[in-house]
């Protein structure tokens, strides 16, 4: 008997390429449903927050007719809130962008930006919204309230991280919703596990009352103590994570220490997390195509062609030497040396990213080996910031290293296309984006092997070095300087083959069938029961 055809998905997110974004979350999203959409004749409808850092008419979106009130009942007291809803279309598939108070109020997608604390000095910056669970519930809420209101049935309902995990139970536990979408598949996709990326809540009664679910529920899925989304997910949905290797890792490994044993409790239910490597749209960041991207100037890895990358790094290092790098803060510059090899970073300044790594890296190595550059872009722990600073602040490393503190995505694609070796030293690494970008702009990544970075194969298409230490970082380090000064056609030769592998293995067009037959194991377990 034939497979029932996948006609209609809802896929929910925090996050959208184009619109809101705070990491590889909105990549996912953004590229999993054109793909969806390209493929088989389907309607592939996307939900996310209005944030208050959106406008929803100059961004193209048209409000409908359609306002909902949605239950969000607190300990002691009944409450509803009021929710309306944009819509555009994209790709060939449809943005649903929910409106409301909770999220209007908001200038970051999951933490309080510099001017939110000005404003409010309670809030700081960085820190998670005080109100976070109840964002996420009103986003699956109010996702469940439309489908319901407009008679729509999707056959799958594809939920992105902690953020949406809920809505499997919601859907099975509410005696109204269960029938409705007795039909309806749900897939639950983990982009990180890691402590502090679960989306959990201690205080469970609160949990219980503005759930809706019943106690039973809230007191089975605790981890260390507090309602955890994902083990809630497991009953009632499948469960995947964005990386083969990093499925392994989270049930057959100590590193499940870093989930607070996440990996291990759904072991011990039976569960097993499917692992699919994300894909990548190459023709995204072609530098061939130089005016899409913000390049001075195109060039190929593919085809060998590379006068143009030599340009796009004068050009990045002149805007540098000028101080004129817009929407950043800028610490350090680079003085022309188009014959020395520069190391590039672009990342949050965080432990899991494995900068303060990095930073004893670059201690012994810069004075150890004065002919050549580093160019670092991110944000994060004040500490981690400073402690670069200070590093870019050296008089000892002027014209060796430049600090962009922000983010400025034209700017970074400016990087990607400069840098000859992107280094990526995280402590642990679902997936991981950042390399394929890299490599796509003949960028080399040099990588922690461990989590979906294990994807680069070294020294065919990057560096890869095993333990999480600044030695081993800078031995990794050095080995590239070898290359990058002894063996020219070498570093060439694997910057042409890291675009192949990708086009081979990694493009979405191809990870999209993986998805889809998750998708069709998600219905079997709903037509089960």
């Amino acid at each position: 008997m034939p497979a029932k055809p996948i006609r209609k998905i809802l896929i929910l997110t925090r996050e959208y390429d184009g619109l809101a974004g705070a990491g590889g979350v909105k990549d996912f999203t953004a590229q999993l449903a054109a793909a969806l959409a390209r493929k088989g004749n389907r309607q592939v409808t996307v939900m996310l927050p209005c944030y208050g850092f959106m406008d929803p008419e100059a961004l193209g979106f048209a409000l409908s007719d359609l306002t909902l009130e949605v239950e969000m009942n607190y300990v002691g007291r009944e409450r509803r809130e009021s929710v309306r809803f944009w819509e555009a279309s994209r790709d060939g598939v449809r943005i649903v962008l929910v409106g409301a108070d909770r999220y209007t109020e908001k200038g970051g997608v999951y933490t309080y930006t510099a001017a939110e604390t000005a404003s409010y000095p309670r809030h700081q910056q960085g820190q998670a919204h005080y109100d976070y669970f109840a964002m996420n519930l009103l986003l699956q809420k109010a996702a469940i309230a439309r489908l319901v209101r407009l008679d729509e049935r999707p056959e799958i309902i594809h939920c992105q991280d902690g953020h949406t995990a809920l809505l499997p139970a919601l859907i099975r536990e509410n005696e109204g919703y269960r029938h409705y979408f007795h039909a309806t598949g749900c897939l639950v996709t983990i982009h990180n596990a890691g402590v502090g990326y679960h989306q959990e809540v201690g205080d469970l009664a609160f949990a219980e009352r503005i759930t809706g679910l019943p106690s039973r529920v809230i007191l089975a899925n605790q981890l260390n103590g507090q309602f955890d989304p994902f083990l809630a997910a497991a009953t009632y949905s499948i469960l995947n994570t964005v990386s083969e290797n990093y499925a392994r890792e989270l049930q057959e490994s100590e590193d499940d220490d870093l989930t607070g044993g996440l990996g291990h409790k759904l072991l011990t239910r039976g569960v097993i997390l499917e692992g699919v490597t994300n894909g990548i749209e190459p023709d995204h960041y072609d530098p061939a195509h130089p005016e899409r991207l913000g390049l001075v100037a195109g060039f190929s890895p593919e085809r060998g062609q590379w006068s143009g990358k030599a340009r796009c790094r004068a050009d990045l290092v002149a805007t540098m030497a000028a101080g004129n790098s817009s929407g950043v803060l800028q610490t350090g510059h680079l003085e022309s040396h188009p014959s020395q090899p520069l190391f590039t970073f672009i990342g949050r300044f965080t432990a899991q990213k494995g900068v303060d790594k990095l930073i004893g890296a670059l201690e012994t190595l810069l004075p150890l080996d004065k002919k050549f550059q580093i160019l670092i872009m991110g944000s994060g722990d004040k500490e981690t910031e400073d402690a670069l600073v200070r590093l870019a602040g050296s008089e000892l490393y002027r014209g060796r290293l430049c600090l962009l503190r922000g983010y400025d995505e034209q700017l970074a694609m400016r990087v990607y296309a400069a840098g000859d070796f992107f280094v990526i030293p995280s402590r642990y690494e679902p997936c991981g984006l950042t390399d394929f970008i890299a490599q796509l702009f003949g960028n080399l990544p040099i990588v922690h092997h461990i989590g979906g970075l294990v994807k680069v194969v070294d020294g065919v298409t990057g560096l890869a070095y095993r333990e999480h230490n600044s030695a081993a970082l800078m031995g990794a380090m050095l080995k590239a300087l070898e290359l990058f000064r002894s063996e020219p056609a070498k570093v060439r030769e694997m910057r042409e083959a890291a675009v192949a592998h990708i086009k081979e293995n990694y493009t979405w067009d191809i990870v999209v069938e993986r998805y889809l037959a998750l998708y069709r194991r998600a219905l079997e377990m709903a037509e089960k029961g």
